[in-house]
């Protein structure tokens, strides 16, 4: 069987979002609710669309790609179904078909294994534009704490399966990375890159999980994937929830804010929950390995090879901070100098 996720080309991907399509609309047959359109929003980790019903409620359905099994998937809407018990919360909540299914298999063109599909309760909400507030930033940190303390209190089932992100995943970051990254770095990057991934796996060798630091995390909480309702934060996109750091949740947020707006944050998390002493030399370390992550995962697409270079004059800075221990989170970084003639041989 042929994956149903085939984007690795223009063409592929056209074919993919053309048979989605047809899945998504065969998939909003198996519910009852009088839908009046369906828009698709992106293609990433799945392919989404918001689905808008009489009277004026919105709906997310997602085709998942083919990295997630069934019982992964369940795991995730288990973990939001908990997470939405919590008075201070307001995030995504799956939606039964009309058979009682959370999750659906759907027929496809042959030859395609078939996609797994699920509907949510879409989290109302407008992503923020231009620079944030303080009292925005702040409330982003007391969110994350409050999540952090609903997932601390879930208590799993025997099935519930989900990611660890940690050590191994990042080392298939790298490895993926190391395919593609002569797109964006020259040799010489790469080799710095390389020393900054091997001094993270050195350190989150030495790291020790405790009840408080370690546990059910968001995996992504990108400034992108925080929706705003007036100043008040709300997380979305739960599609990589799993295991791991908190200060990995809190490293991904970070990546997204100026300097001076990060402290803010930790003091918003910190009014919910206590972060443990020496945690910023840590906090370092999963700043690092967030940022290496999410180049590893846009590097194979071709369409983000100009960002991905633009980007490299602070990347890179921060890597060389990083490779001689010196702290550089709340301090505002100079940009380096790179050689953009000696990226990819002779492609540029």
């Amino acid at each position: 069987m042929i994956d149903f996720f085939q984007n690795d080309t223009d063409e592929n991907r056209q074919s993919l979002l053309t048979r989605a399509r047809k899945v998504a609309l065969s998939a909003m047959q198996q519910y009852d609710l009088a839908w009046k359109s369906i828009r698709f929003i992106q293609l990433s980790d799945s392919i989404t669309y918001k689905i808008e019903t009489n009277p004026g409620t919105s709906y997310l359905l997602r085709i998942h790609s083919d990295r997630w099994s069934e019982a992964e998937i369940r795991s995730e809407l288990a973990m939001l179904e908990a997470l939405n018990k919590s008075d201070d919360l307001n995030v995504p909540e799956g939606l039964a078909s009309r058979n009682g299914s959370f999750v659906l298999e759907m027929d496809t063109e042959d030859g395609y294994r078939r996609p797994y599909v699920t509907l949510m309760r879409w989290v109302e909400g407008e992503h923020h534009n231009g620079e944030f507030t303080d009292s925005c930033v702040y409330n982003m940190g007391v969110m994350m704490g409050r999540l952090h303390d609903a997932a601390a209190c879930f208590v799993p089932t025997s099935d519930f399966v989900r990611p660890a992100w940690g050590s191994e995943s990042f080392r298939q970051e790298i490895a993926k990375l190391e395919r593609y990254y002569s797109c964006f770095l020259s040799d010489e990057a790469w080799g710095k890159y390389q020393a900054a991934a091997e001094k993270i796996l050195s350190e989150l060798a030495i790291m020790h999980q405790t009840a408080h630091n370690y546990g059910l995390i968001h995996g992504d909480l990108h400034t992108g994937n925080i929706v705003f309702d007036g100043d008040e934060p709300r997380p979305i996109d739960f599609g990589r929830c799993g295991y791991g750091h908190y200060l990995y949740d809190i490293a991904s947020t970070l990546i997204g804010l100026y300097p001076k707006h990060r402290r803010i944050l930790i003091e918003g998390y910190e009014s919910v929950r206590k972060l443990e002493a020496g945690y910023a030399r840590q906090l370092d370390c999963f700043f690092i390995m967030v940022m290496i992550g999410n180049y590893s995962h846009h590097a194979s697409d071709s369409r983000e090879t100009s960002s991905l270079i633009d980007q490299q004059q602070y990347a890179q800075a921060l890597i060389g901070q990083f490779l001689k221990d010196q702290p550089f989170l709340f301090d505002a970084i100079e940009p380096v100098e790179i050689d953009r003639s000696a990226i990819g041989g002779s492609l540029l």
